[in-house]
């Protein structure tokens, strides 16, 4: 058997996109995974293109492959990065093999047998393609429903290098999920980049979901699944009967991701976010009312273009009203191909570190609170892993890290348990 070192950089899509590849070139000859790059017949990075300097670590990491891979290995770049760079990697590094774009994973065995291919087309069509099977975690599966983005924040590199949005027919996504959890699996995250735009854009005639809250309706029909997640839903398609059936439906876990960006209504319609600070409010303050014990998790971008103290301070209160359960927040860096890149009022670096200083560690602050506030609580919790000192860990409905003593026999098991002792990430319990 051949030997595949894979490493996956960015979103929970980029690690599909991995478990699609391992599945494809296995369909074609087993590899076996590993760890070790040394040993590895076939090496692939799977980049992303949203977080700083993107471009510059690419080229340090496959500079390290080079060095270290063994004779006659192939070393492939996929993704997003390789969706904007294409042949220029090839120009700049002309041993990498391959290049594949983030919208051509089906592809993935036809590029490994031709030196120096470069597939990268965005317009390319995968919506209707069956993809073998592979899952990096038995008893959890992540499935597609949709490709692309529709959206043009003017941040975000992520409409060039993945495409326009095509949503996956229904019957195909239920399909998926029938064969995860036929295989073992007890939970199911639907990914997409705005995964409540589902059923914008068809690429041919289709039965079955049409929009979001039907294809969870679909999908919660599923014998033997027990848990639906989901991410990321886009705020301004947040109706209240989405919101009804996130409420209402048994299977969907009570957490949510709901990406702020900024509290200041004036940036977000700089960023070409579609919505206000007030819009924003409304619908979180909908989801606690309608489900006061909801976990909520947001993302923030500190020093966009034009930031001033005052739309920094809005950003401050969303933070207050809403206290999120966590937070991914970044400094905003320009990005290739956007718009924010080419505004004249770029934010000095120090005084936007200084922000993103203050608001994570106010988050903090609040996140221990939060978490304090679960010891006596009582939570269902699906383990997924063994972990050191005769530990297993797992996650609860609302998506928190919980770990207690056991053993292997917990794992895929969903258990009641009580929480002991918290930290500002890991709630600590027993079985009950």
């Amino acid at each position: 058997m051949k030997k595949l070192y894979i490493e996956t950089l960015g979103c929970a899509m980029n690690v599909r996109d991995s478990e699609h590849m391992i599945a494809e070139l296995n369909k074609k000859e087993p590899y076996t995974l590993t760890q070790n790059l040394e040993e590895a017949d076939l090496i692939i990075i799977n980049t992303c293109s949203v977080r700083e300097k993107p471009v510059s670590k690419l080229f340090s990491e496959i500079g390290v492959f080079k060095k270290k891979r063994k004779e006659g290995a192939k070393i492939g770049v996929t993704g997003c990065t390789a969706s904007h760079l294409g042949k220029d990697i090839i120009k700049r590094a002309p041993y990498v093999d391959f290049v594949l774009g983030a919208r051509n994973v089906s592809k993935i065995t036809e590029v490994i047998e031709k030196k120096h291919a470069v597939e990268i087309a965005t317009d390319y069509d995968e919506s209707n393609y069956v993809f073998g099977e592979f899952r990096s975690n038995p008893y959890k599966a992540m499935v597609n429903i949709s490709i692309g983005c529709d959206k043009q924040c003017s941040f975000c590199i992520v409409p060039v290098t993945r495409g326009e949005e095509i949503s996956i027919p229904s019957n195909l996504i239920v399909q998926e999920v029938q064969k995860a959890v036929a295989s073992g699996a007890k939970e199911v995250t639907l990914l997409g980049q705005n995964v409540n735009n589902y059923g914008r854009r068809f690429s041919g005639s289709v039965d079955g979901a049409q929009n979001f809250t039907e294809l969870l309706q679909e999908v919660s029909k599923v014998e033997g699944l027990e848990r639906i997640r989901f991410t990321s839903p886009h705020p301004l398609h947040m109706d209240d009967a989405f919101l009804e059936e996130f409420a209402n439906n048994p299977k969907i876990c009570k957490q949510i991701h709901v990406p702020l960006q900024s509290g200041s209504t004036e940036l977000l319609k700089r960023m070409k976010r579609g919505y206000t600070k007030e819009w924003f409010l409304d619908r979180c303050n909908k989801i606690r009312e309608m489900v006061p014990e909801v976990a909520i998790s947001t993302d923030i971008i500190v020093g966009f273009p034009g930031e001033s103290d005052a739309d920094f301070e809005d950003t401050m209160d969303v933070l207050e009203q809403v206290r999120f359960d966590a937070l991914f927040s970044f400094k905003y860096s320009p990005r290739p191909h956007t718009a924010a890149a080419e505004y004249p009022d770029q934010v000095d670096s120090a005084i936007a570190s200084e922000r993103l200083t203050r608001l994570q560690s106010r988050h903090r602050e609040i996140q221990k609170e939060i978490m304090d506030a679960q010891v006596g609580k009582r939570v269902a919790v699906l383990f997924e892993e063994l972990k050191e000192g005769g530990k297993v860990a797992g996650r609860s409905d609302d998506g928190r890290l919980v770990m207690v003593q056991g053993s292997e026999e917990l794992l895929g098991e969903i258990k009641e348990v009580a929480i002991k002792s918290a930290n500002i990430t890991v709630l600590h319990g027993e079985v009950l």
